[in-house]
């Protein structure tokens, strides 16, 4: 079995065990909550975007034409919000959630979310292992606050905890498909190349669609700038990364 293969099972595995945060929810103060998951989305939304412009998009641009790399960039982007039209797919980080209106629906756009999320993980440690994990960490770190708000929701829409959190840990587990049927076709290095970019495109809708709205919700002006801070470590922190493994 390849090294790498091993590598993204391992990635796509431990992602997959994130589902069984949304326990620890039930033992925390919820303003204590709402604070770290707001400085954790910040810090995620700001990593997000420099990764997807400073590793997945540059490194395909050595590869693909401007132009390709930008049109399947714009087509990835175009889909996940297709994806969330339709499947009712969204980064909720409240307990009762509007958009989630059946809990079924949410456990398949999860379910397919999942998978993306696999193939990015995948196609990143295609390009190095640091960058493969730097990635994971990042998926892991957006995917925390998506699982606490998709678990409370599952058991506000009548599921007990312990099926909540089954249900949600089967969802969560199609990253593993994702990472194998990613590893698979990224063998054809013309697919890779071409996975670069739509997994920048995934990212950017991901920080500019869901993390980034949700900081927007807050009315304070201090937490505000604190929330930015945090933004900023994350694009400083992916950059320092992306020096780092160009030396």
């Amino acid at each position: 079995m390849s090294i790498t293969l091993v590598y993204i099972l391992i990635a796509t595995i431990l992602n997959g065990l994130v589902a069984f945060v949304g326990a620890f929810s039930l033992f925390l103060n919820e303003k204590a909550l709402h604070r770290v998951l707001l400085i954790l989305v910040a810090f995620s939304a700001g990593a997000l975007l420099s990764g997807a412009f400073f590793h997945l998009l540059a490194e395909s641009l050595e590869v693909l034409q401007v132009q390709t790399s930008f049109m399947i960039l714009i087509g990835a982007f175009s889909s996940f919000y297709l994806l969330e039209r339709f499947l009712h797919w969204h980064h909720c980080h409240e307990e009762e959630c509007e958009v989630h209106s059946f809990t079924y629906m949410i456990l398949i756009g999860d379910g397919v979310h999942n998978f993306i999320d696999g193939l990015v993980i995948a196609a990143s440690f295609l390009v190095s292992v640091p960058f493969g994990v730097i990635t994971t960490l990042l998926i892991i770190g957006h995917e925390i606050p998506q699982e606490l708000g998709d678990f409370g929701v599952l058991v506000h829409g009548g599921f007990g905890r312990t099926k909540a959190l089954l249900f949600n840990f089967a969802s969560q587990l199609t990253c593993v498909l994702g990472g194998i049927a990613g590893f698979m076709m990224g063998s054809i290095e013309s697919f890779t190349a071409m996975l670069l970019p739509f997994a920048a495109g995934g990212f950017i809708y991901i920080a500019a669609s869901d993390l980034i709205p949700e900081l927007h919700k807050e009315l304070s002006l201090s937490k505000s700038f604190m929330h930015f801070i945090f933004f900023a470590i994350g694009v400083t922190f992916m950059l320092f990364i992306k020096l780092a493994l160009s030396g």
